[in-house]
């Protein structure tokens, strides 16, 4: 979770990180997918949020920290710093 504040998240990826997390909870617990256990109520025995929604808290208190940052910090700075120019085109996925 280090420097997850940062991270610029895209769909896929948090599908892959959930489904990660899953094995990961699965194997601790020593449940099999053929118990068919629901994956709220694993989370609830061992008293975890899932990732996504950790991801986002620790987002959050990064833009909590930053927005009590003095005014003339470089990094409260960057907040409102605009771009010229357009958005480069990103390359298609390959297939």
């Amino acid at each position: 979770m280090h420097e997850s504040e940062t991270l610029p998240f895209q769909k896929e990826n948090e599908v892959a990180l959930l489904w990660a997390e899953m094995r990961m909870i699965r194997w601790t617990g020593d449940v099999k997918v053929k118990h068919r256990v629901p994956c709220k109520e694993m989370r609830k025995g061992l008293g975890i949020d899932d990732i996504i929604s950790v991801l986002q808290q620790n987002r959050l208190l990064w833009y909590g920290h930053v927005l009590r940052k003095e005014d003339n910090d470089w990094v409260k700075k960057c907040i409102g710093y605009e771009v010229e120019g357009s958005r480069p085109r990103c390359r298609p996925k390959r297939t």
